[in-house]
């Protein structure tokens, strides 16, 4: 009797794990790109798969540029975005006849750190991080001591993000004045997490990335204030001195790209408005910086009106006014 009734448990349980894989769903949004924005568009997706469980949302991290190849192919529904689309992605988006509504979901700010263990540094200046980074510095500047003269004579060790990420373009253009211009004898990667590892256990490690996965691992690094100029005050980024625009030059606003084909779809359209009306707490809650309640409205009417091509074709993100930019193209 006993076996009876294991069997037919099991059997049971099952049928019911193969229903779940099989299962008929009224839709599919595919979503892949920035590490940086993952953990935002996947809070949301998250909270909306509550909502309409029967619409499967995917949520994929291939890096800025590597979400941006796949979706000027047509695979993906939605791009993930940490910087605005490139020229040379906008010809081939031309190319492939692939049009896209361009929407800011939120601010972020880069945080710069070093492991707990490092208890000389106090403070970058930009010109310090610049003589880090620079492409000129490569095989040259090897050292703390280099960087400043009071710092230990120590290796530095720095970790930044990979090439196809859209951190690496911002930070390179904000720092050293070009975007993707920068030294490459550095540890890179577009898995945040791994520069996390890496600053975390190398006490003459440095390394960027964005604030929310700082704010996920703080237990392990250590944050360094950043000053514009030498007798500047140094700033940390938060939610306040980046919104409020002083935590310059390093705080950016970050995109999801949608497929105008895909903003046609019902389902696609109602998780959009989701987003946008949601976005601002699930932001705050994973370490981002929500936009404001004027610039997630303004979005969504772009949205709708289907307002393709990007404002930022022949524009620069560094220091820019989302509001102000939203309100003369709408």
């Amino acid at each position: 009797m006993m076996n009876k009734f294991r069997f037919e448990y099991c059997l049971l349980i099952g049928t019911l794990f193969l229903c779940s894989c099989f299962k008929e769903y009224k839709g599919k949004i595919n979503i892949d790109g920035s590490s940086t924005v993952y953990p935002l568009t996947e809070a949301v997706a998250e909270e909306y798969r509550k909502v309409d469980p029967d619409i499967r949302v995917t949520v994929g991290i291939s890096g800025t540029g590597g979400g941006f190849k796949k979706f000027l192919r047509g695979e993906t529904d939605i791009s993930n975005a940490s910087r605005p689309i490139s020229k040379s992605e906008l010809e081939i988006s031309r190319q492939n006849g692939i049009e896209f509504i361009e929407i800011p979901v939120s601010y972020d700010g880069m945080a710069i750190v070093v492991s707990p263990k490092n208890t000389f540094v106090d403070y970058f200046t930009v010109d310090e991080l610049k003589t880090m980074w620079s492409p000129e510095s490569q095989g040259k500047i090897n050292t703390w001591k280099q960087v400043r003269a009071s710092w230990p004579d120590t290796p530095l060790k720095l970790y930044g993000a990979g090439t196809s990420s859209g951190t690496y373009d911002y930070f390179t253009e904000a720092i050293n004045g070009k975007a993707k211009a920068s030294r490459g004898d550095y540890t890179a990667s577009e898995d945040d997490n791994v520069l996390v590892q890496g600053v975390s256990s190398d006490v003459n490690g440095m390394g960027y990335f964005g604030l929310a996965y700082y704010i996920e691992n703080k237990n392990k690094l250590r944050l360094v204030p950043v000053k514009l100029t030498a007798d500047a005050k140094a700033i940390l980024p938060s939610e306040k001195t980046v919104q409020d625009g002083t935590y310059q030059p390093l705080s950016r606003p970050e995109f999801i790209y949608v497929n105008v084909k895909s903003a046609s779809k019902p389902f696609v359209k109602d998780f959009i408005k989701f987003y946008l009306a949601h976005a601002a707490p699930l932001a705050t809650e994973i370490g981002s910086v929500p936009l404001p309640t004027e610039v997630y409205q303004l979005s969504y009417k772009r949205f709708l009106k289907h307002t393709t091509g990007s404002m930022f074709e022949n524009k620069s993100t560094v220091g820019v006014n989302l509001f102000k930019l939203l309100s003369d193209k709408n």
